[in-house]
């Protein structure tokens, strides 16, 4: 059973991957070919953890490769690999409801692949955007979220962080942001107990109004 309930923000965070837009299938194709290409053993089934930048798993997968070099290879896949990315039901409309200054993207992907996919999903490309290589640290590590809310010109309580992953969520709420969990990539028992304050089965639950100084958010929450 669902509960409407609504809540006063000053800006929203937005995760991209799985919030936004589902490259989830080109995400498994590209690193399978990746992983093939490096001679990595069990590419034929491998799955990258959702929210974690590639740079890290590059590390992880094959520390003695040039990051570049591989940062490089998987970005030019995942970039031509669009054949079956989506739009996510409710991005669209919740994105264009708000004001460009409330709103910005924090993800792990590169910069670059992150204009690809939103050009590709022809989703609007913020004014403020931390992206993976933006970073020192990637998610769960706080500071995405945190140089998120700086780039708002707001305090990390006063912006909610919009998610689907438990690496993300454990982000936003180490950020000190109050985080809602988006269904899709991992269940609802998964987003709670990493953090999530609401869990909502797709934006489609989400709507905004906007206030002189705040917004309010209403939100269908399971």
């Amino acid at each position: 059973m669902s509960v409407e309930v609504d809540v006063e923000a000053a800006g929203f965070l937005f995760d991209m991957d799985g919030v936004l837009i589902s490259s989830i299938e080109s995400v498994n194709r590209c690193w399978r070919r990746w992983t093939h290409h490096y001679g990595i053993a069990g590419w034929e089934t491998y799955e990258i953890p959702h929210g974690t930048r590639a740079v890290d798993i590059i590390k992880t997968l094959k520390p003695e490769l040039d990051v570049a070099e591989g940062l490089r290879l998987i970005e030019d896949m995942e970039i031509e690999d669009v054949a079956d990315l989506k739009v996510l039901p409710g991005a669209g409309t919740l994105l264009k409801s708000l004001p460009v200054e409330r709103w910005a993207i924090v993800t792990s992907a590169t910069y670059r692949l992150l204009l690809g996919r939103l050009r590709a999903a022809e989703l609007p490309v913020p004014e403020r955007i931390i992206s993976g290589d933006m970073v020192e640290r990637g998610k769960p590590d706080p500071e995405p979220y945190r140089r998120g809310a700086e780039l708002l010109g707001m305090s990390p309580a006063d912006c909610i962080v919009v998610e689907d992953a438990p690496s993300g969520i454990g982000a936003g709420v180490a950020a000190g942001c109050r985080v809602l969990g988006v269904l899709g990539t991992h269940d609802e028992r998964e987003l709670r107990a990493a953090g999530a304050s609401w869990v909502v089965r797709s934006l489609e639950d989400v709507s905004a109004t906007v206030g002189q100084h705040c917004l309010t958010i209403h939100i269908n929450t399971l």
